[in-house]
């Protein structure tokens, strides 16, 4: 065990306090209480330490959001310096800060030149929920404040609150008091489940042109806004046919909709690009932030704004009744420029594109391109899942998918690995610093453990 890690309580002790004061995210509670949740206590770069003195490698980034890995030095001196000059202050009061400052000048030298102001939050879910109110406000500001129906799509996901949940398409979010009036949904472009017949450029134009018929169906003049991840990441990182962006924008364009992108996974360089919509060749109106905005040692996140809509806001708007309390907050701002500094002048972003990212991609589809259990290998960069099917042929899922995927993952922390299951799909996304060696690991560990899911089923 790594010694700056040793346990200071008994693994028994955490876990029974934690059953007496915790709701964790996205499980059944009292099933967890029986079970006993991992300590994790300690990480450095791709590697995770638990309370056991088990190791992991993590092959999810904490949640897509641990880009330059653990331990960072440089992150938390930046946190401290910044702790020990001004801990606290806000953006009200007609005030602002160093920080914040030399942030959004960092950040808008590295997004496209069409994009001008930000509204800091502290999370993603927080920022797509400012996306909301905002894209309204610009269309009242446009004497057009009828349009206020949101789009999004079934199987995406932009948060757990209200109004994220809302847009999201997690069905079972919603029936749970996640749903909200004046917000609409159209299929997600799954080609692997949906595709039928057609061609993966058949399948996306297909997909796509449920935008359309979705607007018509209920009045261009009243759709505000489409809002969609570039791929998707909690939905299972599913990533869309090449014909299905460029059709979206034109749509957009053609009934004059908002185009809103959903960042917070695919942001800072988890494609091998800056931000996902570059890799997929589109242009959207506003960009929702968070994760790697920090790394995820420090909450932030933001709301982008292309020039059009900022300066809509900021000269015929007049007042915006919106704020957060930590909206902009010295601290994340300091690790925030810390971070984006790191991932440019140490070429991170670069090197996912040209070497380490490639070869992630080469090395699932070498090994996992003629899997029994396999059916379709998607991502690039270092995003990537892994399609569980019982018939690659004929593109046949599994009934009882989840419960595969489940224990796949399940195998994958037995052997001190982490990635994800969503549906019958196994994803991960590890910290962008992986060296080929570390990819290694993450490859090899995956073969076990999918190659013990497949034994278990009797296709080993």
């Amino acid at each position: 065990m790594n010694a700056q890690f040793q346990a200071k309580r008994e693994t028994s002790d955490y876990q029974a306090a934690d059953a007496a004061h915790h709701i964790h995210a996205f499980l059944d509670q009292k099933a967890l209480n029986a079970e006993g949740p991992r300590v994790i206590v300690g990480g450095e770069r791709l590697h995770l330490w638990d309370n056991d003195g088990k190791r992991y490698l993590d092959g999810m980034s904490g949640l897509w959001c641990t880009n330059l890995g653990y331990g960072r030095k440089d992150l938390a001196a930046a946190a401290t310096q910044q702790l020990e000059q001004l801990p606290y202050y806000n953006m009200f009061f007609h005030t602002t800060h160093p920080a914040v400052v030399e942030l959004s000048e960092l950040l808008f030298s590295l997004l496209p030149g069409h994009y001008s102001h930000a509204i800091y939050t502290n999370s993603g879910s927080e920022a797509n929920e400012v996306l909301i109110r905002t894209v309204r406000r610009f269309w009242q500001i446009q004497g057009k404040p009828e349009k206020k129906i949101m789009i999004g799509r079934w199987n995406g996901y932009h948060g757990s609150t209200l109004g994220a949940t809302a847009l999201g398409g997690m069905k079972f979010m919603h029936e749970m008091g996640g749903m909200l009036p004046d917000i609409a949904h159209i299929d997600e472009p799954y080609f692997f489940a949906n595709g039928g017949d057609l061609t993966p450029a058949e399948f996306g134009l297909r997909a796509a042109r449920q935008l359309e018929e979705k607007i018509l169906e209920l009045g261009a003049d009243k759709v505000a806004a489409f809002v969609a991840e570039p791929f998707q990441g909690a939905g299972g990182m599913i990533f869309p046919p090449e014909s299905y962006w460029p059709e979206i924008q034109r749509i957009c364009r053609k009934y004059d909709v908002l185009l809103c992108a959903d960042e917070v996974i695919g942001g800072f360089g988890r494609t091998g690009e800056w931000f996902a919509h570059e890799y997929f060749g589109f242009e959207p109106d506003t960009l929702s932030i968070a994760k790697g905005l920090t790394s995820g040692y420090i909450p932030m996140g933001g709301l982008i704004l292309s020039k059009r809509m900022a300066e809509a806001l900021v000269e015929q708007g007049g007042v915006f009744a919106h704020g957060l309390t930590y909206s902009g907050h010295p601290v994340a701002a300091a690790v925030a420029i810390a971070n984006l500094k790191a991932l440019r002048d140490e070429g991170v972003v670069a090197q996912v594109k040209n070497d380490t990212g490639p070869y992630l991609q080469q090395c699932l589809r070498e090994v996992f391109g003629n899997h029994p259990l396999v059916g379709d290998i998607q991502g690039t960069g270092f995003v990537a899942a892994l399609q569980l099917a019982e018939d690659k042929a004929t593109r046949k899922r599994f009934a009882n998918e989840n419960d595969i995927a489940w224990r796949c993952r399940t195998i994958g922390f037995e052997e001190g690995l982490i990635i994800r299951s969503t549906l019958g799909r196994m994803i991960m996304a590890p910290a962008l610093v992986a060296t080929r060696a570390e990819i290694d690991e993450l490859v090899g560990k995956t073969r076990i453990a999918v190659d013990r899911t497949a034994q278990e089923l009797g296709l080993l």
